[in-house]
């Protein structure tokens, strides 16, 4: 009686073992679905042009595959790449592919999001301008601000043309000089004020600000004992 009761514990455990595999296998095995974002790559953008608008950065696309074949596009780089040479200045459509990317065998794209691409071109424009510092605060009390160099004193921008003729000036970032009581220099970017111009050789400028004492007025005594 104890050797059935024994052998019947054995086939339990073995049909249960079995059981797990099998289905650990069949849902490994199982299609999923899972989303990836795609950022926007434009390509091929006419030099004399500049992208002011798109509707989307990103295409959101839903693939279904295996476990597997969705690990191994994980560990891609996947970008979504709209070739726009031949563009010209205004708005323009560019169809989003059903498969905006080569997925690994096991895997399909059944959706995307947009559909569509919509961009809007501007005529570039540069010019080449001043720049003045942005002082921010008060020197120390008895001291001023007597001069400041900003090097290079001038910059070529580019951008949107647009925008690029509403600039008179390059302005740089805020230098604070608050209770300083001597020469300061500082490197800061520039603040241009438009998302679409930029300099065309890009880095900080130098930023050297003398500080001195503010000169003492004599009193009429003092005038009459010199």
């Amino acid at each position: 009686m104890a050797r059935r009761k024994s052998s019947t514990r054995g086939y339990l455990f073995v049909s249960l073992v079995i059981a797990g595999l099998l289905w650990g296998v069949a849902h490994g095995s199982s299609d999923i679905q899972e989303p990836f974002d795609l950022p926007v790559v434009f390509e091929g953008v006419p030099d004399d042009l500049v992208i002011t608008e798109q509707n989307s950065d990103v295409i959101n696309i839903r693939v279904q595959g295996s476990r597997a074949a969705l690990r191994n596009l994980k560990g891609e780089r996947l970008q979504y790449a709209v070739d726009v040479s031949g563009a010209r200045a205004g708005s323009a459509d560019y169809d989003v592919p059903q498969e905006p990317v080569e997925t690994p065998r096991g895997a399909s794209v059944v959706s995307r999001s947009p559909s569509r691409v919509e961009v809007k071109f501007e005529r570039r424009g540069s010019k080449v301008m001043a720049v003045r510092a942005d002082l921010a605060g008060e020197p120390a009390e008895g001291f001023r601000v007597s001069s400041v160099v900003v090097e290079p004193p001038k910059v070529r921008v580019t951008g949107a043309r647009r925008q690029v003729l509403r600039l008179n000036e390059a302005v740089t970032e805020a230098v604070d000089v608050t209770g300083l009581d001597g020469p300061v220099e500082r490197e800061v970017g520039l603040n241009l004020g438009g998302q679409h111009v930029w300099v065309d050789e890009p880095g900080n400028v130098r930023v050297q600000i003398m500080i001195e004492a503010e000169p003492v007025e004599e009193t009429p005594e003092e005038n009459l004992q010199g």
